[in-house]
């Protein structure tokens, strides 16, 4: 009896001990897989992308192989099961991505040529169009809209927070048909009638407009803005968080030198990286995503209002506070 209660408590001092250990440090990588959300053609973009991740193995010695998801879901996913490593997401799945994917905010696309950064979200109908923001409004069941992916920051979080919650509509129950798709899909819907009205930003139909072919010329020239948002941050880029810090070094090394500086190389990178619409690359942290986390937080507030429940009111103003509280003390 004697013999086996000591060799239970040797048992239990060897488990202390191994728990007692510190964690093993995360292995270096020799390859990364960076994710980019299809806002179009993923072939197309497979192009535009290929010269900087180039860069990237280059600079880095690193193998960068890119991961093209199909929608803002699927990047979050690709990383919460890591099947990812970083990537370039909008402001709500980045947050999302920080959120449920173990991922972590390090750096934020910019203007390019030093433009001031920022992006607009808009809804746009056909030139054409006798369509005005009022008859949109109307919710006649009448009108044929495209929206963003539901994690689609311009596309979705910013005309619910900004244009259709703060007047209690919703535009499932609003619109005859609601279609989610990607901006470059919502362009081409709008510019060949298939949809009568649909969101989208700034940055993509630029993207659009810069290409050469005819039918993207065509699309560009047949829309017009009928609502535009508040000014929304530039979009964060975010790697996991239990990326071993070799890693983080040596792709920080890279992202905040790549386009920077003077001469014939600089110049070549700066038009790499409008290749991909944007600038060099700047530092961030969480702090870049209490804008996004405002709208939502807002969005829910008004929803809350809406619904006339108190306690649904009361946690979303909650949460406002502390996003407003947070932002002040940036500010000190």
């Amino acid at each position: 009896m004697k013999t086996a209660l000591k060799l239970a408590s040797l048992a239990t001092l060897s488990l202390l001990a191994a728990c007692a250990k510190p964690a093993e440090k995360p292995p270096a990588k020799n390859e990364i897989i960076f994710s980019i959300v299809s806002t179009e053609n993923a072939q197309s973009q497979a192009v535009q992308w290929a010269p900087f991740l180039a860069d990237m193995e280059k600079a880095t010695g690193l193998k960068v192989k890119p991961f093209f998801g199909a929608n803002y879901s699927a990047v979050v996913e690709a990383m919460r099961f890591k099947q990812t490593d970083m990537g370039w997401f909008t402001n709500q799945s980045g947050l999302e991505a920080t959120r449920r994917a173990g991922g972590e905010v390090f750096a934020r696309t910019a203007k390019p040529d030093n433009k001031p950064d920022g992006y607009q979200s808009v809804i746009i109908v056909g030139k054409d169009s006798k369509l005005t923001l009022d008859d949109l409004l109307k919710c006649d069941k009448t009108i044929n809209f495209g929206m963003g992916d539901a994690k689609s920051t311009s596309g979705t979080l910013a005309p619910m927070t900004y244009l259709f919650a703060p007047k209690g509509i919703d535009p499932a129950a609003c619109f005859k048909t609601v279609r989610s798709a990607n901006h470059e899909t919502n362009l081409f819907g709008v510019g060949s009638g298939v949809l009568d009205a649909a969101t989208n930003n700034t940055q993509s139909i630029e993207r659009l407009a810069a290409k050469p072919d005819a039918m993207a010329q065509k699309t560009v020239n047949g829309i017009k803005v009928i609502w535009t948002s508040p000014t929304i941050p530039e979009d964060p880029m975010v790697w996991r968080a239990d990326l071993d810090a070799a890693t983080k070094a040596k792709i920080s090394k890279f992202m905040f030198s790549y386009g920077v500086g003077t001469g014939p190389e600089a110049e070549r990178q700066r038009a790499v990286l409008k290749t991909i619409q944007t600038g060099p690359f700047k530092p961030a942290d969480a702090t870049h995503l209490l804008p996004v986390r405002e709208m939502e937080a807002t969005e829910k507030l008004i929803e809350a209002k809406n619904g006339k429940d108190p306690a649904a009111i009361a946690a979303a103003q909650k949460l406002l506070d502390q996003v407003h509280a947070e932002q002040a003390a940036l500010k000190k």
